[in-house]
């Protein structure tokens, strides 16, 4: 076991506990996880024992021991404190539960160590008479008759039925160089007393055990058997002190015999300087090797919310990749080239003819429907831009609901996203201009095409075969390229979409040749698929901005992972001993 050395004091392991403290107080653990209420807890536990305890017992060893003195309700705490010095400094009674505050008791010469923040730098400072009721948040400090070198704080019971009282306890424990824990004879095989001192064993805490109200008749057999039970536990060194049943006098303490030993033994660990540092390091020592595992918990539950925070990122990303793929394969299946856009289609082309000569053979069609369509009018060309926008604009945001309903629900089902959903319920449903956004979309979306035939056109413009169509027609027939294929059309429709898509592409070849018409194609898609996917992006960022604003940006497991490793280099360990774990 690595002792703590000479230069505890050194400015290294202070800056290294400093830089642990730092890392611990910046963990976050807001994602509901299995694990996060006890991580929350440690993380709680920590602060407090490094606030409390090891920064400033690592920052002066030679401060007054403070030995606190801890038990169970109605195990007699109070009688015990007010009996070891002299006077009733501290309530006690019938009434349940009687220590509300904590109390600490010092020598007057050793005030400074204790008016100011050094230790339990949460508690707010009192001095004067016990006031009525007591507040858990405050520390009450009285110059009292104990020896130089030693302090001791009444602790509130640890088995309280007020939880603040439960809690300040615990934090007062691990504050201790020295806990004295307070049984009864009646008591003390209670399960929740030993369960704190197995921690105070975890952590090296240094323990005196009091046995409290045995019966002369039964001393030998209950101390015995308290004996049994401390070996059994890791603490058959600890010393151990029992009180017999007694009357308390008038002034409710307990005769001086019954706490002669306890005084005697106290007295002379304050005054053998080298005993009391004894007691002092062994339980700094043991609160430092606790660290690393304590520590490493908390690093544990920091990767567990990373996983957590990623899988919720990845769900989100997923989803709107797989809008994106299934409104590409909408571009390829031939779905849009139904309905309203088929009918605009035809009032465009004349089907019934051109269908007859397609029929018949395409070796003079080009020139043909150029004819044919030569005195036709604009406006066929517009009604089926219009449709096409409109198939176009709900294939968009049919699969951009459809991401969005799928995200949240799976959300639900995933660690740590089912209260992120149930506190932002909007992201059940895409946001209030999705539907406006996706329209703006597709009418850019135009806009890139007409200037694609416009650039592609240069000086073709006045063309014969350019002026029958114009920039709109040949720009609407572009679109119809660009949704193309015939899968997930049946019967007739296979038939009138096919023909539809192979007559404009045969029709824009009639202008700008094959090969051009297979490039302008080529770019409309994609730069209708990088629109969508910016368009989807915007409604995946909503998602994303809940994790951020959720989970903010404290410690990663890295940062308190080289923390703790800094510690125990410090001390002049390596990080071997995780092995050892």
């Amino acid at each position: 076991m690595c002792h703590v050395s000479d230069d505890v004091e050194g400015a290294r392991l202070l800056a290294a506990l400093q830089s642990l403290r730092r890392g611990v107080d910046a963990t976050a653990y807001p994602l509901q996880l299995t694990d996060a209420d006890h991580a929350r807890r440690e993380r709680g536990e920590l602060l407090a024992q490094l606030d409390d305890y090891i920064l400033p017992r690592a920052s002066a060893l030679d401060a007054p021991l403070l030995a606190v003195v801890g038990g169970s309700t109605g195990a007699g705490k109070s009688t015990l404190v007010n009996s070891l010095v002299g006077q009733a400094i501290t309530k006690s009674g019938v009434l349940r539960p009687t220590t509300r505050a904590s109390t600490l008791i010092h020598n007057p010469v050793d005030a400074k160590w204790f008016t100011g923040t050094r230790v339990l730098p949460g508690l707010a400072r009192l001095t004067g008479a016990e006031p009525e009721g007591g507040d858990p948040g405050t520390l009450r400090l009285v110059a009292g008759d104990v020896p130089q070198g030693l302090a001791l704080l009444d602790a509130p019971d640890i088995d309280s039925v007020v939880s603040a009282n439960r809690d300040l306890a615990r934090q007062l424990l691990s504050a201790a160089d020295l806990w004295i824990f307070v049984t009864t004879a009646m008591r003390y095989a209670d399960a929740v007393p030993w369960k704190l001192l197995q921690q105070a064993i975890e952590r090296g805490t240094s323990v005196a055990v009091v046995l409290d109200r045995v019966p002369l008749d039964a001393m030998e057999e209950v101390r015995a058997d308290f004996a049994t039970m401390l070996m059994e536990q890791g603490l058959g060194q600890s010393p151990v002190f029992a009180i017999a049943e007694s009357e308390l006098g008038p002034d409710g303490l307990l005769p001086g015999v019954e706490v002669a030993r306890i005084n005697g033994w106290l007295a002379s660990l304050a005054a053998d300087q080298h005993a009391r540092s004894i007691v002092i390091r062994r339980t700094l020592q043991g609160a430092l090797d606790s660290l690393d595992g304590r520590a490493s918990e908390l690093e544990t539950a920091l990767r567990q919310q990373d996983s957590a925070r990623d899988e919720l990122r990845k769900v989100a990303t997923d989803g709107y990749v797989a809008a994106l793929a299934g409104v590409a394969d909408g571009m390829q299946d031939g779905t849009l080239l139904r309905g309203e856009v088929l009918a605009r289609w035809q009032e465009f082309v004349g089907t019934g003819e051109v269908f007859r000569q397609l029929e018949a053979g395409v070796s003079r069609l080009r020139d043909r429907i150029s004819s044919a369509l030569r005195a036709r009018t604009r406006q066929p060309a517009d009604d089926l831009g219009a449709a096409l926008q409109t198939g176009v604009a709900a294939l968009l945001q049919a699969h951009g609901e459809t991401a969005t309903i799928s995200v949240a629900r799976q959300w639900r089902h995933t660690p740590g996203g089912a209260e992120l959903a149930a506190a932002h319920p909007e992201l059940s449903s895409v946001s209030a201009d999705f539907a406006a956004d996706t329209e703006k979309l597709v009418r850019a979306w135009q806009d890139d095409v007409l200037a694609m035939v416009r650039d592609e056109a240069g000086g073709k413009r006045t063309t014969a075969r350019f002026l029958a169509f114009g920039v709109n027609g040949i720009s609407v027939l572009l679109m119809l390229v660009v949704f193309s294929a015939t899968a997930g059309l049946t019967g007739a429709e296979v038939g009138i979409a096919g023909g539809s898509a192979i007559l404009a592409q045969r029709l824009l070849e009639a202008v700008f040749g094959d090969q051009a018409v297979r490039t302008l194609a080529s770019k409309a898609r994609t730069r209708l698929l990088t629109r969508t996917e910016e368009l989807y992006d915007a409604q995946r960022t909503r998602f994303d901005d809940v994790l951020t604003e959720s989970t903010g940006s404290g410690s990663s497991a890295d940062q308190l992972r080289a923390a703790i490793d800094e510690v125990w280099s410090a001390q002049g360990r390596t990080t071997q001993r995780r092995s050892a774990r």
